[in-house]
């Protein structure tokens, strides 16, 4: 009964033991300006379980990058897939060039996206221990006791993660299996997306010949690898600057506690200055990429940016734009853009968390200027933050536009417990949660 979802989240995690057993494990972010490729190595340090279990608890492993590439994205619109054979041609490109980087062909694939509307839910639950010990039947239970809001028609669960675990009155365990006590409860975040977004990327990644074996929120992602340890545990909110989204993703103990996503991102800001220049949007892009900024000094009026063409037209083409115009057609759209991240944080309660330290990271972070207008808009603590080292990345893909392609290769490597990670014990309900769960599950997949 409680079939489609769970099972099929399931399926994907035990993908991913196979992927990763076998040792070669493909890594995606499917972007809106780019799409990344990154095809990962398993050593086998860190021992996976014997009994083949999934989840964190699975023991962690080690991996190094062996391959490595980017394309521009074809036919993804604020991050969701809008044309089909474009994006499936884009994905071969990026997946093609990292192989051939590689060596060897990959089969199984791990992918992130952004936009698709996410929402977030807390969810809690308490149960009786049967045994007072807790073992991992009794944590099936408890999530499983969770009740789930009415999330609305065409929409996924696309992450449920328990946050924090507390037995009888000792709240905050991370992992209480083994413990003894009377009560067991659980705070669960669930993350729930559009289904057409999780379905065009399913259905695009089969087209390739690949095998899904995991799907993620790329703000999720971005938080894991450009967050430190420090932030993720006291809190902290990691703003994706991408092309056509920027992701808000919120950590607390090590867990993401709420993702949101403002529907603009440097993409917004390319077409400004194209419109406002009268420019193609390549030139727009170079010209932002080597000379905008969001804030002006006396020098920027009189310090000229050459925006010429090759229409032939000499005088069309020797056009100049002082700096401080350019700016002037910038920094509008990123402040709204900040604006809106605000009232996502906001929203989520950001300014109630023990520490409020922002991070900046995806491609359009790059902005000069910018931390100093985000810490305006959104509280002192503002940092530029890159993705985490790993093993074997090449130089090009150390920039913050590579944090959720990189975080994603660490989500594969140590994936956070999942609802779906622990075996439901369906016999042992109360028909109300089932039928609740059976609701939530019928509609998917």
């Amino acid at each position: 009964m409680m079939t489609d979802l769970y099972q099929s989240q399931r399926a994907m995690r035990q993908m991913r033991q196979q992927a990763i057993q076998r040792g070669v494990v493909a890594i995606l972010d499917v972007g809106s300006s780019k799409i990344s490729c990154l095809v990962l190595r398993f050593d086998g340090s860190g021992r996976l379980s014997d009994d083949a279990s999934v989840g964190s608890m699975a023991g962690q492993t080690g991996f190094r990058v062996i391959g490595a590439a980017t394309t521009r994205s074809r036919g993804v619109q604020f991050g969701e897939i809008t044309a089909m054979q474009e994006t499936e041609r884009a994905i071969r490109t990026a997946l093609q060039a990292a192989q051939k980087m590689a060596d060897i062909r990959v089969d199984h694939v791990i992918a992130c996206f952004s936009g698709a509307n996410p929402r977030s839910y807390g969810l809690d639950a308490e149960v009786e221990l049967e045994t007072q010990v807790v073992t991992e039947a009794e944590i099936g239970r408890v999530l499983n006791a969770c009740e789930v809001p009415e999330y609305g028609a065409g929409r996924e669960v696309l992450h449920a993660q328990p946050v924090n675990f507390a037995l009888d009155n000792r709240s905050g365990l991370i992992d209480p299996r083994g413990q003894l006590g009377q009560t067991l409860s659980v705070d669960m975040h669930m993350l729930t997306v559009d289904s057409t977004a999780i379905r065009n990327l399913a259905h695009c990644i089969k087209r390739c010949d690949l095998e899904l074996a995991g799907i993620a929120n790329s703000g999720y992602v971005s938080g894991v690898s450009a967050l430190v340890e420090d932030e993720q545990e006291l809190g902290a909110a990691c703003i994706d600057l991408g092309g056509g989204t920027t992701s808000v993703s919120i950590f607390l103990k090590k867990h993401m506690i709420f993702a949101d996503c403002v529907r603009m991102g440097g993409d917004h800001v390319t077409g400004d200055i194209s419109m406002g220049l009268g420019v193609p949007t390549a030139n727009a892009e170079r010209i932002k990429t080597f000379s905008g900024g969001v804030h002006a000094t006396g020098a920027d009026d009189r310090e000229m940016i050459d925006i010429g063409g090759d229409t032939g037209d000499w005088e069309h083409d020797r056009r100049t734009v002082s700096r401080a115009e350019l700016i002037g057609i910038m920094r509008p759209r990123v402040e709204e853009i900040l604006e809106e991240v605000r009232v996502r944080l906001d929203a989520a309660g950001f300014d109630h968390l023990p520490s409020q330290q922002i991070v900046l990271t995806g491609g359009g972070s790059q902005i000069m200027g910018l931390d100093g207008l985000a810490s305006r808009i959104l509280g002192q603590r503002v940092r530029l933050g890159r993705p985490l080292r790993v093993h074997g990345l090449p130089q090009s893909a150390t920039g913050p536009g590579f944090s959720s392609v990189v975080g994603l290769s660490l989500f594969a490597a140590h994936p956070q417990d999942e609802w779906w990670d622990f075996e439901v014990p369906v016999d042992r309900y109360p028909a109300r949660s089932l039928r609740r769960a059976v609701k939530w599950f019928r509609d998917n997949w």
